[in-house]
């Protein structure tokens, strides 16, 4: 990662997108992440760094992609490392190769059911379902909806003559299914109407078929209502956002996303202006789908069709609504359970009727959907009579768990309030028995080892460390390597330090996985502490700067007293505040200096009040570096 910096300055990157101007030492533009008229966009070439004043946005070239693209970082390495031609290793490169292939194989076959349902024949009663259906032409065209056609071969033939596309090729990402006698495959979709699916960057990853009537009608079993593509070297549904290409702009500028079932709710949804709208392809929300919604919203509204029984075929009841929960409580998207709302559609309506034939009721249903903890302790009261013991006690059985999944204790505490004041049940009963329920469910494996550093040291011995530390400063390996070994300083640095106060950003992929696998008494809630375990879920670049870190010759800190943590941890944390007060110091006096050049009045003013507190911040670190000097004195003597 060192090399790819050293190969792309920051600046160039950056410049690509902000026009940037000469400022002393530093280069200043516009934020591209929020609108402002006077520049407050730094990059500071020296640190490889770019830092907006404006909305605190801050980090390196990989910081810079992936919010400006929408990746994640794994995205943002493989795009600027071919840029800056660096291999990160031959398999990736023959990966990377074969992945365009296929994506070219993808994109023939949705070209092809195209035109069949545009100009032919038998994609007439297609396009005349999909226009009854309510969509236009421009909708249809937009979004290359097709039609595959009756018999075995017809895509088959089509890509073997056209664009030499072999058996293999479209075996291997799904096109086609291979026949159990005599040899050879034949065509995965027939007689459906076809919707393309794409990952983020708008490449063709995989199909969706729709039978036109219903399933089994007129006694012929054509197979199932919708047909995905299968699970492909391009194609994961349990990954994959259908309109995710399109609605991400939308979704980020909205600051939600709307989440539906189906491909026509999400086509209908765009067609009619809301385009902040995904489908989840007919499955419950997974962890990864969040993952990948929340690059670009936090908040996410499922406007799934719920049925509070749960009974209706094809609806999602409390139970499935449950699960998502519990997928979603532990996953690393950074979401509050509290920003996971559910949409409450009109009875019996699904979400492309409702956007069709009343637009302000789906934007009002959406503005007032209720947070999923509400939703199903709502669902719970109304499925138990709250009026005598047993009722009551089923009905604190059945919400309980829904409780435990919440990570955050704020919340948790504030709807165990609310549970008591639906139920009655007095808040110490509710506490007593969670805590019961916690130790009736407590893992067996909770006493075993916290974490292993041997045995990451035990990987890492082929690893380049030095080449590999050189992507991060001092200051973020020190840091890192002590909250990676000493488990017992997480509370005191990770609850006041987060991931984006960091510089690298490979650096902050190590530090939140580290957050999210924090060790502390919340009643099991979180697993306990393996290091070996948080790096085995880490991208391969995450992981090597773990291992390396762990590797890194020097003092253990385990070996250090509590009062030498402390002092570590004080000091560390206080150079990345001083360098924090050093960029912002030097961008207020380049400014102050443009303001007092053009004799902007009100610029001065308000920069010399920004001058001020930062003269009160001076002062505020300055006391604390002199308390961390009594601290290291304190640390020595008890030492």
């Amino acid at each position: 990662m060192a090399e790819i910096k050293g190969r792309l300055p920051v600046a160039d990157v950056v410049g690509e997108t902000v026009q940037l101007k000469k400022a002393g030492t530093t280069l200043k533009g516009l934020c591209p992440f929020h609108g402002e008229k006077t520049p407050s966009f730094v990059v500071t070439p020296v640190r490889d760094t770019w830092h907006c004043f404006g909305c605190g946005k801050h980090g390196d070239i990989f910081t810079f992609v992936m919010e400006r693209d929408g990746l994640a970082f794994p995205e943002a390495l493989a795009q600027l490392a071919g840029r800056a031609g660096v291999e990160l290793d031959e398999r990736t490169k023959r990966e990377d190769a074969r992945n365009a292939r296929l994506r070219d194989v993808m994109e023939s076959a949705v070209a092809f059911y195209h035109a069949v349902l545009l100009k032919s024949k038998a994609g007439e009663p297609a396009l005349a379902y999909l226009r009854d259906r309510g969509f236009t032409d421009e909708t249809i065209e937009k979004h290359q909806l097709g039609w595959a056609p009756a018999g075995w071969d017809q895509l088959t033939r089509q890509l073997a003559t056209k664009r030499q596309v072999n058996a293999g090729e479209l075996l291997e990402v799904g096109l086609a299914s291979p026949r159990q006698r005599g040899g050879g495959v034949y065509d995965r979709f027939r007689e459906r109407v076809i919707f393309p699916i794409r990952d983020q960057n708008g490449h063709a990853v995989g199909l969706g078929g729709r039978i036109l009537g219903k399933e089994g009608e007129g006694g012929v079993d054509r197979g199932p209502k919708y047909l995905n593509s299968p699970a492909t070297p391009l194609f994961d549904k349990s990954r994959t956002l259908y309109l995710i290409d399109r609605a991400k702009s939308a979704i980020r500028k909205t600051g939600q996303a709307v989440i539906v079932e189906g491909y026509t709710d999400a086509l209908m949804a765009h067609q009619s202006g809301f385009d902040n709208v995904v489908a989840s392809l007919g499955t419950a929300l997974t962890p990864q789908q969040v993952a990948l919604v929340t690059r670009y919203a936090k908040r996410i509204a499922l406007a799934y069709d719920v049925d509070a029984a749960g009974e209706k075929a094809g609806t999602f009841g409390a139970t499935a609504l449950e699960e998502v929960m519990r997928q979603l409580a532990p996953d690393d998207s950074g979401v509050e359970l509290d920003d996971v709302r559910v949409v409450q559609l009109p009875v019996g309506k699904d979400p492309d009727e409702v956007v069709r034939d009343n637009p302000d009721e789906w934007r009002e249903v959406v503005r007032t959907a209720r947070p999923i903890v509400d939703h199903l302790i709502d669902v719970h009261a109304r499925a138990h009579d709250l009026r005598t013991p047993g009722g009551q006690a089923r009905f604190v059985d059945a919400v309980l768990p829904i409780i435990r999944n919440l990570p955050n204790p704020v919340l948790r505490d504030a709807y165990l309030q609310r549970v008591q004041q639906v139920s009655g049940v007095e808040q110490r009963t509710l506490l007593e028995a969670m805590h019961r329920r916690q130790l009736r469910d407590a893992d067996p494996r909770d006493g075993r080892e916290r974490f292993s550093a041997a045995a990451v040291v035990r990987a890492a011995d082929a690893l380049p460390v030095n080449d590999i530390l050189r992507g991060i400063s001092r200051t973020e390996q020190e840091l890192l390597r002590l909250v990676l070994l000493v488990p017992e300083t997480h509370d005191t640095v990770l609850d006041g330090l987060g991931p984006d106060r960091l510089p690298s950003q490979v650096a902050r992929e190590l530090y939140r996985a580290i957050v999210l696998a924090r060790a502390r008494d919340d009643h099991g809630v979180r697993p306990p502490y393996v290091l070996t375990a948080i790096l085995d879920g880490l991208d391969e670049e995450s992981r090597a700067l773990g291992q390396a870190l762990v590797s890194r010759p020097g003092p253990n800190p385990r070996e250090l007293t509590d009062h030498s943590l402390g002092y570590e941890i004080e000091r560390l944390i206080l150079e990345l505040d001083d360098a924090d007060w050093q960029e912002r110091a030097a961008w207020n006096r380049d400014a102050m200096g443009e303001a007092e050049r053009d004799n902007d009045r009100e610029a001065i003013d308000r920069l010399s009040t920004e001058r001020r507190l930062l003269n009160e911040q001076r002062r505020s670190l300055d006391r604390r570096r002199d308390q961390t000097r009594l601290l290291a004195r304190q640390a020595v003597v008890a030492g």
